[in-house]
């Protein structure tokens, strides 16, 4: 039998019911916060795309997208979306959207490769969220305004939920710490890339990593990215490479750092070209998306994608992904969650 790695004493301190209510309040309360500070409006998403658009977010660039034939368009192709992160900058364009603002959507996904735990679903669901930008604000310090802004929705959803379950006391530091991937490997140069992960998170509580994709001082990433979106191989004002980051948060009840956020700025022309021939990828210029960005008719942009589930599973303090969101899960799993007090949807 398979071992998960749960806590080992686990109480939860709503029930279903209250889970279920609070988890409402969450998802209001902070698609509001985050909608009204980033400038964002609401926009209907697809929960699938057609194959060979470009359209479609690959990861980190081995997963396979559940896809189907399409009956009455002769069979084309649909994907079921991985994430929104080149659609919604379509969208910018196609909605003639302005400088300074931008949309969020909720994005639904099925990423069918995925590794299950109690932190890992087959089913993901995101505030994906793209706001369009200057050139002139492709920088690190825009960049950390704009995580900065997100991690105060964060903190005043967390101190608004207290409010009505005064059990789930506010645990989160008041302020985020940032730091580069770079700097990350000289800190830490003994640990693994998530093991430093999980040492600075504890540390402060709640990190922004900068820089995910381009090679580091020993040649290898810190994490994989796509080389379509955001853009991490720009040498930014800091001296290191990268205009893009991961968002973690310290879990005092799971004892590890959870990611929430996966954001950044994206490709100009420039990097997109650049990226594409390092990784090898310059046939996707023939892509229905690439061309539109090579061609110059998609504005400049930055955006990510916010856990739904993981920031309600960090403010509810739960101890399992499946506390928050019906999906499928191992029978050893069930188990072993049915065991350990966690109940699972």
């Amino acid at each position: 039998m398979k071992l998960y790695d749960l806590p080992q004493e686990y109480t939860p301190l709503l029930d279903l019911k209250q889970t279920e209510l609070a988890i409402k309040q969450i998802k209001e309360t902070f698609q509001l916060n985050l909608s009204s500070s980033l400038r964002l409006r609401r926009v209907t998403a697809p929960l699938f795309v057609l194959q060979g658009t470009g359209l479609n977010d690959d990861l980190n660039g081995y997963e396979n997208a559940v896809s189907f034939p399409i009956q009455d368009m002769n069979g084309a192709i649909a994907e079921v979306v991985h994430s929104l992160a080149k659609w919604k900058r379509v969208t910018l364009a196609d909605y003639s959207i302005t400088h300074g603002y931008g949309i969020y959507t909720d994005m639904n996904a099925i990423r069918a490769h995925e590794e299950l735990d109690n932190l890992h679903s087959l089913y993901v669901d995101q505030w994906d969220w793209e706001r369009v930008i200057t050139e002139e604000e492709r920088t690190a310090n825009f960049l950390r305004s704009i995580v900065r802004d997100i991690y105060s929705a964060i903190l005043h959803t967390e101190f608004t939920l207290s409010e009505c379950y005064p059990q789930l006391k506010p645990s989160l530091p008041e302020n985020i710490t940032f730091i580069h991937s770079e700097e990350l490997r000289q800190k830490y140069p003994d640990l693994s890339p998530k093991e430093r992960e999980e040492a600075i998170t504890k540390t402060h509580g709640a990190v922004f990593i900068i820089g995910i994709g381009k090679e580091l001082g020993d040649g290898k990433p810190h994490d994989n990215r796509a080389p379509d979106y955001d853009d991490y191989s720009t040498p930014n004002e800091d001296g290191y490479y990268g205009l893009n980051g991961d968002l973690m948060i310290w879990s005092d009840v799971l004892g590890k750092a959870m990611e929430l956020s996966s954001m950044g700025i994206r490709v100009d022309q420039e990097a997109l070209l650049r990226q594409l021939k390092e990784t090898g990828k310059e046939e996707r210029k023939e892509l229905y998306f690439h061309r539109r960005m090579l061609e110059g008719s998609l504005p400049l942009s930055i955006g990510g994608g916010i856990g739904q589930s993981r920031l309600c599973m960090l403010l509810l303090k739960k101890a399992h992904i499946g506390e928050i969101q019906s999906s499928i899960w191992p029978d050893e799993m069930r188990k072993q969650c049915k065991a350990m007090n966690i109940p699972i949807i």
